[in-house]
This record gives C-alpha cells, sequence and structure tokens, in this order.
C-alpha cells in the first residue's frame, strides 16, 4: 500500500522532471530557431553553433538524473516526514533547472547571432550560456547531497 509520503516524494520527483524539462524545451526553441535562421543564411557554420544549439538541453538531463537519484530511496512505507524530504531534496534542481534552462537558452541565442555576424567568434561566446549552466550543475550538486 503507498502512503502520503509515497505521493509527497513522487510527485517532488515529478515535478523536478517536468520543470527541467520544460526549461530545457524552452531553451532549446530559442537556441534552435536562432540556429535556423543562421545556417539559412550559411550552412557551414553548422559546426559553429551546435554547442551553443545544445547547452539548454543539459538541464532536462540534469533533472532526469536527480530523478533517478532520489527515486533510489523510495519505499511504500514512507511517512508524510520522509515525502517532503524527498520533495524537497529534487527541488533545487528543479527550480534552477527551469530558470537556467529559460535564460541560457536566450544567452546562447544571442550567442548564435553574434555568431552569424562573425564566425570567428564561435569558440569566445560559448562562456556566457556555459557560466549559466554553472547554475544549473549547483542545483544538480545541492539536489544529490540533500539525498
Amino acid at each position: 500500500m503507498f502512503t502520503t509520503g509515497y505521493a509527497i516524494a513522487m510527485a517532488g520527483i515529478a515535478i523536478c522532471v517536468i520543470l527541467c524539462g520544460i526549461g530545457s524545451a524552452i531553451g532549446l526553441y530559442k537556441t534552435g530557431s536562432a540556429a535556423a535562421g543562421i545556417l539559412g543564411e550559411d550552412p557551414k557554420k553548422f559546426g559553429k553553433v551546435l554547442i551553443l544549439v545544445l547547452l539548454p538541453a543539459t538541464q532536462g538531463i540534469y533533472g532526469f538524473i536527480v530523478a533517478i537519484i532520489a527515486s533510489g530511496g523510495l519505499h511504500e512505507g514512507m511517512v508524510a516526514a520522509e515525502g517532503w524530504a524527498v520533495f524537497g531534496q529534487v527541488m533545487p534542481m528543479a527550480i534552477s533547472g527551469l530558470v537556467s534552462g529559460f535564460f541560457q537558452g536566450k544567452a546562447a541565442a544571442n550567442c548564435i547571432y553574434a555568431v552569424g555576424k562573425q564566425e570567428s567568434l564561435g569558440g569566445k561566446l560559448i562562456i556566457y550560456p556555459a557560466m549559466i549552466e554553472f547554475y544549473a550543475i549547483l542545483g544538480m550538486l545541492i539536489s544529490i547531497m540533500l539525498g
């Protein structure tokens, strides 16, 4: 029989995966749209923009990793306090994944536009969306440490 604690923990894990997925999806929408415009003009820039396009996908991966780790401690007889502990464990990743995926997509899209204007900037511009990535990694690490 599943308990309230189990349901609370499962809800937290689901919210984490969903919010991280939303952050990644929005970020990828922004970067994919920017890349399509640039590559429509010059397909040779594919290699220069590929990493910038893919960066926001990592939040969804991090959310999935945290969900797998958190679900390892689930059991049918969980009390509510245990469920809330799991819920709290995954929230740093859930929130940082949503927010950083969204903003990383915006930053990377602007970097893609800059590469479209000046191809030599490709390697240099990756640092800006990568700085946002750092906060997704911190959210993941905190969620793992709380486990």
